[in-house]
């Protein structure tokens, strides 16, 4: 199961002043606050403060600070608002910065966010678990699904549906690369991660990113990432966000099992998540 944050750390000593904090910099993210800032508020140390924040929350200060500004940024491109305007409004000295923080999180510009008209690349390709769509944005990996039956139509129709507004174009060339580093294992790199483009809402990608760090061969629950997202009744909507993964295996979204510890539902078949669990126990196993 995932590696969950100790009780103590969740509902102890941390709390009050975690909760200070989170209500500061909700008040005030617009300010781009300090860690320095933020310790003062709430009468420690930025090194302890860093230390309590993380131990609780499971992400730096920064990080908490970055994901509320990114996701107010996402709000005002979605609502036609320019580059320049929605920089200024959540508080970065400019465009640069706003630049920064997009592909460091999405991997994506500004730019391509806010026209969400992106040239997506896609191919189809042979993999363990029968033919796969791979699907390519500029800078990564952006959709990863299946093939039932040979109705490469259906499959291709699942990943534009998801991106209504891209131009999709084929092009075995562009997602080849991509599906040798996804099913490859001798190209399993730490070093080298294969780079992804999440594109969702706040809480979708907070979901697929907790699902990154499930080890391989391991398995969790939708209770367990609802508690380390420190959400702990949100296992429902956990459920639906895993429910839209664009990126299966990648985003290993078949780990996830009911609370009991039976298979639960998988947009590619259940008969296909068996095969990646057995497939993904061997090689562990082998190792």
């Amino acid at each position: 199961m995932l590696d969950m944050p100790s009780t103590p750390a969740i509902s102890g000593a941390d709390y009050p002043t975690v909760k200070k904090a989170i209500e500061f910099i909700s008040t005030h993210w617009r300010n781009q606050p300090s860690i320095e800032t933020i310790a003062d508020h709430v009468g420690l140390s930025a090194s302890h403060f860093q230390h309590v924040f993380k131990r609780w929350a499971g992400l730096t200060p920064k990080a908490f600070l970055q994901a509320i500004t990114i996701e107010r940024a996402r709000e005002l491109l979605r609502d036609s608002a320019s580059v320049l305007d929605a920089a200024y409004d959540v508080g970065l000295s400019g465009p640069s910065r706003l630049h920064d923080l997009f592909i460091t999180h999405e991997a994506l510009t500004p730019g391509d966010y806010r026209r969400q008209d992106l040239r997506l690349a896609y191919g189809f390709h042979p993999s363990p678990f029968g033919e796969a769509i791979i699907v390519a944005a500029p800078r990564g990996l952006a959709g990863l699904g299946f093939v039932d039956e040979g109705d490469r139509a259906a499959a291709l129709a699942d990943m534009q549906r998801r991106w209504p507004r891209a131009a999709f174009v084929e092009d075995q060339a562009a997602t080849a690369p991509l599906a040798a580093r996804a099913f490859d294992p001798n190209l399993w790199r730490p070093e080298t991660p294969l780079r992804i483009v999440m594109i969702g809402t706040d809480f979708e990608v907070r979901v697929w990113e907790t699902l990154l760090a499930v080890p391989l061969g391991r398995a969790t629950t939708y209770s367990d990432i609802a508690r380390h997202l420190g959400k702990p009744k949100a296992a429902r909507a956990v459920g639906a966000a895993v429910g839209r993964n664009p990126i299966s295996f990648v985003v290993p979204c078949h780990c996830v099992l009911g609370r009991s510890g039976a298979l639960t539902g998988y947009h590619w078949g259940l008969a296909r998540k068996q095969a990646i669990i057995g497939w993904e126990a061997g090689r562990t196993q082998a190792t």
